[in-house]
């Protein structure tokens, strides 16, 4: 089946291909963003292969479905960048990954929080400079405190499990409580009183309308002072400009995000030659407390090699009639 693949990095080429190997779709890559501008290189492709970051709203489907393309499979969980709505009305079918080894984010927000309270990466950065001097390093033991996870999923729930290995009390909130959450000695409460409580507190929900904004400068006000914030899940889940305000007057004690609300201009390229314009961003990475990571949380060999297989199998189950077990619906 023809397919094109947009946002296609060298990874995606190597890990996608190799996932094929058996199925035999004819694959596309391109290294463009999917946008109205980049929707012609489609032309002729039944799937449309495309990541987080590329755009597929009512006005990008339009060209797709003019084109013959019948299917957009995104290498994501989320699918807060597609229309499904739209998708629907032009008898495009959506599929996403459910499913893929959700210990790669949850292991790398833990690592992130240890970076961000320890000061890792300043530390390494003065030993490189000959500077071995222990001043402004000084971080807190993990041990004896609180931590809040907003959103207790796989990601959410193991995030927790690791935390409570490193004898933290672990706070949850969710719309939908997990058994397995409380089963490890988690326990549910209302987010103001999690962020009131938590000495941490670590994002693993989706982003909706519901959730978008969700840490703002009404609810960092509320948070425990000092607390740490950590983000691995969608970037605008945060309030950006409220989180750096926050960090000004010490109400937040420290950022770790490794995804960002306008990370579509911004994440995976090298722009180190470049002026970088956005001055939210520069402003953060500039703080001592505030570690930003370019959306790598679910970069692991065995994630990637999930999120390949899944897609390749989908494609596979659209060409062939079966059902679509990873079809988003069309109501999202």
């Amino acid at each position: 089946m023809k397919t094109a693949v947009f946002s296609a990095r060298r990874y995606d080429k190597t890990m996608l291909a190799r996932a094929n190997a058996t199925a035999g779709h004819e694959l596309r890559f391109l290294e463009d963003r999917l946008t109205a501008a980049s929707a012609p290189l489609a032309a002729g492709c039944e799937a449309v292969c495309v990541f987080v970051n590329d755009t597929v709203d009512a006005e990008v489907l339009a060209i797709l479905a003019g084109q013959g393309t019948r299917l957009v499979a995104t290498r994501s969980t989320g699918y807060n960048h597609i229309d499904a709505a739209a998708a629907a009305r032009f008898g495009i079918a959506v599929v996403r990954v459910t499913d893929y080894s959700p210990h790669s984010v949850a292991e790398f927000a833990v690592g992130l929080l240890l970076a961000v309270n320890r000061k890792i990466a300043r530390a390494s950065v003065r030993t490189r400079e000959g500077n071995f001097d222990l001043d402004g390093l000084m971080g807190f033991d993990l041990h004896g405190k609180t931590v809040g996870v907003i959103g207790t999923g796989k990601i959410g729930t193991i995030f927790a499990r690791i935390m409570s290995g490193f004898g933290c009390t672990v706070l949850g909130y969710d719309r939908y409580p997990s058994a397995a959450f409380e089963a490890l000695g988690g326990r549910y409460v209302p987010v103001d009183e999690l962020l009131a409580s938590s000495d941490v507190v670590s994002l693993h929900c989706p982003l909706t309308e519901e959730t978008r904004h969700i840490v703002n400068a009404e609810s960092l006000a509320r948070a425990k002072r000092g607390s740490v914030l950590v983000n691995t899940s969608r970037g605008g889940l945060v309030d950006t400009e409220a989180a750096t305000a926050a960090l000004k007057t010490g109400q937040l004690g420290g950022l770790a995000i490794d995804v960002y609300e306008q990370e579509a201009s911004l994440f995976f390229q090298d722009l180190s030659s470049t002026i970088i314009c956005d001055d939210v961003i520069q402003r953060l990475v500039s703080f001592p407390n505030v570690i930003v990571t370019g959306h790598q949380a679910f970069f692991t060999e065995e994630a990637i090699g999930q999120i390949m297989q899944t897609t390749i199998d989908s494609i596979t189950a659209f060409e062939r009639g079966e059902e679509l077990v990873n079809r988003i619906p069309k109501s999202s």
